[in-house]
């Protein structure tokens, strides 16, 4: 059932599949929205009570008109739903919120799934080259030439004309571009891994940025007891690369909660 939460200074949209038991919350990558967990939706809908949203300004979310951060909407959507401790799961960006929310959190998290995720403090982490270039073709409009190299960069698995992810990739720019001065940035979470003491799954894209790579091997170095998972037919986009094996880690983290 589709949701309005509000939360501060705006509101976001929500999916929530219903049924009971740990609810599995699911954050997407800022490179997509929630659409693109719609290939594993199915057989985890299947098991248990999933929710999903978009993050202010992408998909079905308005943009965002003051500041906020990411982890106080993520409360905010677990307060809507009555939800104490959940499965937190998320992509990119996504897993970049859960790690801070289990660290400003850590009793509503009863476990973590991330997917090629992003970490505030990591050095080294950005590519200034890379940046420039979206920078530059932004500021010339060329939508086109962005989603090109969006596509070379981080969905390198993928065959053209890949429709799926180029949909995604595009529709996600109003968010790259509406968010930024709005979004507040969040404590670094990197030197702070080792206080995680929740099961853990890191899902590595072999296929992915090197940088990314890189830090998703220091990552799940720094966590204890996290379980890392390399997918060699994976780039940022696993869900869409390797559904199966993301149904598969999400349901083997489930055995793993206490």
């Amino acid at each position: 059932m589709e949701h309005t939460v509000k939360v501060e200074g705006g509101e976001v949209w929500a999916d929530d599949s219903g049924g009971s038991g740990l609810p599995l919350v699911l954050l997407h990558p800022g490179i997509a929205d929630s659409r693109v967990w719609e290939p594993v939706l199915p057989e985890l809908t299947a098991r248990y009570r999933v929710i999903r949203y978009d993050a202010r300004g992408f998909g079905k979310s308005p943009m965002p008109t003051g500041p906020y951060t990411q982890t106080g909407d993520l409360r905010r959507v677990l307060d809507h739903f009555g939800v104490d401790r959940a499965v937190l799961a998320g992509s990119s960006m996504g897993g970049r919120t859960v790690i801070d929310f289990a660290l400003s959190d850590p009793g509503r998290v009863a476990a973590l799934g991330l997917l090629v995720p992003g970490v505030s403090g990591y050095p080294k982490l950005e590519s200034p080259d890379l940046s420039a270039e979206i920078v530059r073709l932004a500021q010339a409009g060329d939508m086109d030439g962005l989603l090109a190299l969006s596509l070379r960069t981080f969905a390198a698995a993928g065959s053209a004309p890949d429709a799926r992810a180029a949909e995604l990739v595009r529709d996600s720019f109003r968010g790259w571009f509406s968010t930024y001065g709005h979004e507040q940035p969040e404590r670094p979470a990197f030197d702070r891994l080792s206080e995680i003491r929740v099961p853990c799954v890191l899902l590595l894209g072999e296929q992915d940025t090197p940088r990314l790579v890189a830090c998703n091997e220091a990552m799940a170095a720094r966590i204890p007891g996290c379980r890392l998972v390399r997918v060699p037919e994976s780039d940022h986009l696993p869900t869409l690369r390797a559904p199966r094996t993301v149904v598969r880690v999400i349901t083997d983290l489930f055995g793993r909660v206490g």
